[in-house]
Parts: C-alpha cells; sequence; structure tokens
C-alpha cells in the first residue's frame, strides 16, 4: 500500500483489474464499506465493495459500550468470512468521507493486518471524481480467507489505563468529539452520559482535520497541529463518543508521523462519561481547557 490514505483515483485504476471478484493472487484490492448510523446498508456502493458492519457484527455485542472491538479470535472469523487473505490489500471507506472508514483501518491494524488504508474522500470523493457505483454490495468471495487476527499491543486501551494516562506527563489524551460536547454546553447524542471533558485532555475535533470535502488535510498540515499538541509526549491516547471518530485522530497522527506513540481509547465517552455507580472514579470537568 502507498500508505495509510489512498487516493480516488489510485483506487481507480487497480478495482477492475485486482478487485473485488477479480482473479485471486497476490496484491488483490478488497473494498470494504464501513459506514455506520444512518448510512449503515443504504448504498450506493463502490462495485464489489463488501460490508464491514461496525455498528454490528464487527464490534463486540456483549460489551456494555458500543463499538468495542471484538477478541482476536471473533474478529479474525468475521474478517476470513469475507474472504480476505493476508496478501490483499484493503481499501475501506465510509458514505460520509472519513469517519467510520478510519475506525475500520484502526481494527484491522489493531488487528495484526497491515495492508490497509482509507480511502480518502470517501463515497462522496469517490462519485465527485467519476467513479461508478451500483445498488447493491458485493458478495463474500467464495474463497475462503486466512487472515488470522492477534492483538497489537497498546492499540486500544482501557479506563484504567486511561486514568493513569491522565495524571502522566509524558502522555496527551486528545478528545476527537465537538468542541460544545468538549465544553459540556452541548448534549451527548447518548442517553445516561454526562457532559465535559476529562481533565487534562485536549480538544482536538476531528472534523478539523479534514477540508471541507471529507478528505484529510495535507501531511505538512496535519504535523503542524499534531506538532502544537503533542510535540515532547511519549505516548498519545485519542478518544471520542464511542471509539469512531478518535479513529480520525489515530490516521491524522500516523500521517504526521506520530503514528507509532498512538492508543485508542476503545470505550471512550460512552464508558468514561457515564452516570451514576457506573461512572464512578471517572472526573468530568466541563469549559473549554
Amino acid at each position: 500500500m502507498p500508505g495509510a490514505l489512498v487516493g480516488t483515483e489510485w483506487l481507480a485504476e487497480r478495482l477492475g483489474v485486482e478487485g473485488a471478484g477479480g482473479t485471486a493472487g497476490a496484491g488483490r484490492v478488497v473494498v470494504l464499506d464501513a459506514s455506520v448510523g444512518a448510512h449503515r446498508g443504504k448504498g450506493p456502493w463502490i462495485p464489489g465493495a463488501l460490508v464491514f458492519d461496525i455498528d454490528g457484527e464487527m464490534s463486540d455485542g456483549e460489551s456494555p459500550v458500543p463499538h468495542t472491538m471484538p477478541g482476536p479470535e471473533q474478529f479474525g472469523a468475521r474478517v476470513r468470512a469475507l474472504g480476505v487473505r493476508s496478501t490483499d490489500r484493503v481499501v475501506v471507506y465510509d458514505a460520509v468521507g472519513i469517519y467510520s472508514s478510519a475506525r475500520a483501518w484502526w481494527m484491522l491494524r489493531a488487528a495484526g493486518f497491515e495492508r490497509v488504508a482509507v480511502l480518502d474522500g470517501g463515497l462522496p470523493g469517490w462519485v465527485a471524481g467519476g467513479g461508478a457505483v451500483v445498488d447493491a454490495p458485493g458478495s463474500p468471495f467464495v474463497r475462503t480467507g486466512d487472515f488470522r487476527a492477534r492483538r497489537a499491543p497498546d492499540a486500544f486501551v482501557g479506563r484504567e489505563e486511561v486514568r493513569a494516562a491522565l495524571g502522566d506527563p509524558g502522555v496527551r489524551v486528545l478528545d476527537a468529539r465537538s468542541r460544545g460536547r468538549f465544553a459540556g454546553t452541548e448534549p451527548e447524542p447518548r442517553a445516561g452520559l454526562r457532559a465535559g471533558h476529562m481533565p487534562g485532555a485536549v480538544n482536538v475535533p476531528f472534523g478539523e482535520l479534514q477540508d471541507g470535502a471529507g478528505r484529510m488535510l495535507p501531511e505538512g498540515e496535519l504535523r503542524a497541529r499534531f506538532d502544537a499538541v503533542v510535540a515532547g509526549a511519549d505516548r498519545v491516547v485519542v478518544s471520542c463518543g464511542s471509539g469512531v471518530t478518535a479513529c480520525v485522530l489515530a490516521l491524522g497522527a500516523e500521517i504526521a508521523g506520530y503514528g507509532e506513540r498512538v492508543s485508542v481509547y476503545d470505550g471512550s465517552w460512552s464508558e468514561w462519561g457515564l452516570e451514576g455507580a457506573a461512572g464512578a472514579g471517572t472526573p468530568v470537568v466541563t469549559g473549554s481547557e
């Protein structure tokens, strides 16, 4: 893969030759649609794209919070069921631009699959560039997938690790939610959550790492933005509402050269911000700082 991002032209040049439904072999390009929420399963679709259902089977259904990473055996089995092989090159996209596709990218990376990239601009960018679309997703490959997932150390962290990180001067905790949600002036979209943010966290709204067309900012601009908030830190922990847009920050950090330092707080605000006894011991503050 050329990097964490690929453009629509790169994908278009390969889709008809190596893409979904093409001849099996080293370097086949597999396209995954990772759209969530109102766009989940709605299409239109990039031809041959398979469904990577973050709202469903690609998350741990037994977790009390949404969008939690499944264990390696469960995740590996679900990726193999799509027919994904270790020699494939995987491109993930979503219907918004770059939103939930970054979560799929991070999950695959966290499970040991390195040959994966996000489609810059997502489906809107594909359509704007003249890419063809179809009315239904592709079918999983007849071939058997051979991907064996493993858990990459520190790719995901839990509540206690984040609690420790907040008191560690060598760690920066970044929050990808909107400025209003971070400050506590906008309501949380999920019931049962307090308003505000973790003390010491820094607000980096995920949309501010993108241009108006849903594409990531150029490498130099991303580097400048991350330099301003994480320079000198040994580690970076990224969080959001439910572990999805935190991965946009992880993608930006990767492009900016900070990727090896990043961990995603999987439970994110859906866990940290819980009201009542469930949220005991997780301090919350309001305001812009």
